[in-house]
């Protein structure tokens, strides 16, 4: 396991800033993901770590070692790419033997690496194989054995799991994090699905055109955003303008357009101050719907339209030309569509006060 560190790191493409001055640390042994719009920086951040490109100003270290000029070669990293990048006319054992091959290593210890990396991925049954009798999962599989059959220092994946379907994504998403465990890898995944970076990662950098707005714990992002492009990127969430009217260490009093609510706020953010202009963000899942009102944080409107799902029903609740998106589960209040009287609420704890 090794440690990764990205001190002010910088890269153009014709004029263009695609990354802007990122710092950054993996710790060793960690899943990271890089989670972003497309266009956002992420992948050319994977692939400067992975050393086909050159970052024009900035450090890159792993461990104590710099290796921001090192080739891609001699960096020892394993990389999975999106296409798979098999060899079509090499068999499955063949191309997951290939690094080693490169490596010089004897026949009796790459069948042998070959095997046990075969076996991690369970398609030892399909050594003989070529890619185009595989489905997309098993050739998934496949690329991410010859990457660590080279045991790498780290591991970069770069969307490995985009062409998949739905059902197969799920899958390997488990799998993916149980090998990098099981290995001890330190690991680097980019992607732009939010579902699948909080459901297996450690750790999350969520960038915007090539700054890092926030990093994070999956539950931390999703819980506390600090930022409206953060609340918004990951996952779904109500968005009101306020003006705060009272102020505490960690929580603030916001006055809206339906209604005034308390809110947690970051106690290190200096911009948040009594007649601050700021928004407020509600998770739909967080708002609860009432027949009676509750004594803070409650709104009375009315359910304009519900969407049911079964386990799940979303309503867009209304009140004085604002919308809110409510989602409810085991659904209780269907029947009660476009009628006036609805109390929605939600936990100060839930409701998080924004400076942008």
């Amino acid at each position: 396991m090794i440690e990764i560190t990205i001190r002010d790191l910088v890269k153009a493409f014709a004029g263009n800033t695609v990354l802007n001055h990122i710092d950054l640390q993996v710790q060793a042994g960690e899943l990271f993901f890089l989670l972003g719009p497309s266009g956002c920086g992420k992948t050319t951040l994977l692939r400067t770590i992975a050393g086909f490109y050159t970052a024009d100003r900035g450090k890159i270290f792993f461990g104590k070692k710099d290796v921001t000029r090192l080739p891609a070669h001699k960096r020892k990293t394993g990389m999975v790419f999106q296409s798979y990048a098999l060899w079509p006319h090499m068999t499955v054992e063949q191309n997951v033997a290939f690094g080693l091959q490169q490596k010089g290593e004897k026949k009796a210890t790459i069948a042998r690496e070959v095997q046990e990396a075969l076996e991690i991925v369970q398609m030892s049954a399909y050594a003989s194989r070529k890619p185009n009798e595989l489905s997309g999962g098993q050739q998934q599989r496949v690329a991410l054995a010859r990457a660590l059959v080279v045991r790498p220092k780290c591991l970069l994946l770069d969307e490995p799991l985009s062409n998949l379907d739905a059902q197969l994504r799920n899958e390997m998403r488990v799998e993916i994090r149980k090998i990098c465990k099981q290995y001890e890898l330190t690991s680097i995944y980019v992607t732009h699905d939010q579902k699948e970076a909080l459901s297996i990662a450690d750790r999350i950098a969520v960038l915007e055109k090539g700054n890092i707005r926030q990093i994070g714990t999956p539950i931390e992002l999703y819980k506390r955003p600090d930022s409206c492009f953060v609340a918004n990127f990951i996952g779904e969430t109500n968005i009101l303008d306020g003006v705060v009217i009272r102020k505490g260490p960690d929580e603030a009093f916001v006055r809206t357009k339906i209604g005034n609510f308390r809110g947690m706020i970051d106690s290190n953010n200096p911009h948040i101050q009594e007649g601050s202009t700021v928004k407020v963000s509600i998770r739909p899942e967080s708002i609860k719907l009432e027949s009676f009102p509750v004594e803070e944080n409650c709104v009375e409107g009315m359910i304009g339209h519900s969407t049911y799902f079964g386990e799940v029903a979303h309503y867009l609740f209304e009140k004085n030309g604002v919308h809110l998106q409510i989602s409810e589960l085991n659904p209780c209040h269907l029947s009660q569509v476009e009628r006036y009287g609805i109390y929605a609420w939600a936990l100060p704890e839930d409701v998080v006060i924004l400076s942008e």
